[in-house]
C-alpha cells in the first residue's frame, strides 16, 4: 500500500515520469514534505523525492515560457518529469528549496553550442 509522505499538498496535477524506458503517466503530489509522484498503471511504483534530498530543480526557459520537461537532482541520480504545469511546480519548490536551488537549464542548442565551443578550444 503506497504511504504518502506529505502531511498536506499543496499542488496536485499529472504529468509523466521517465524513469525508465518510456513514459509512466500519473498524478504529482507536491506537499510539504516531498515531490511525490503515482503512476495511474501501478500506485505502486511510486517515486517519492523529499525536498531535503534534493540538490537542484530545473526546466528550459525559452522566451519567459518554462518547459513541460523538468528535472530533479539528487545525490541518487537524476529524475526527468513532465507536466503542464511544471511552472507551479517550480514555483512551489522555490517556496521549500530557495532560489539557489531552482535553476534555468540549457535548451538542446545551448548546450550543442557549447560543446562546439569546447571543441574547438581542444
Amino acid at each position: 500500500m503506497a504511504q504518502s509522505l506529505n502531511k498536506s499538498v499543496e499542488l496536485q496535477t499529472s504529468g509523466v515520469s521517465y524513469l525508465a524506458m518510456g513514459g509512466k503517466v500519473g498524478k504529482f503530489l507536491i506537499g510539504d514534505v516531498a515531490i511525490e509522484f503515482y503512476p495511474d498503471v501501478n500506485v505502486e511504483q511510486f517515486i517519492q523525492i523529499p525536498w531535503t534530498a534534493i540538490n537542484q530543480i530545473g526546466a528550459n526557459v525559452t522566451r519567459k515560457k518554462v518547459s513541460r520537461h523538468f528535472e530533479i537532482f539528487t545525490d541518487q541520480g537524476k529524475f526527468l518529469f513532465a507536466s503542464k504545469d511544471s511552472g507551479k511546480i517550480l514555483k512551489v519548490a522555490r517556496n521549500h528549496l530557495g532560489n539557489d536551488k531552482v535553476v534555468k537549464l540549457p535548451t538542446f542548442f545551448q548546450t550543442i553550442i557549447t560543446k562546439v565551443k569546447s571543441f574547438k578550444r581542444q
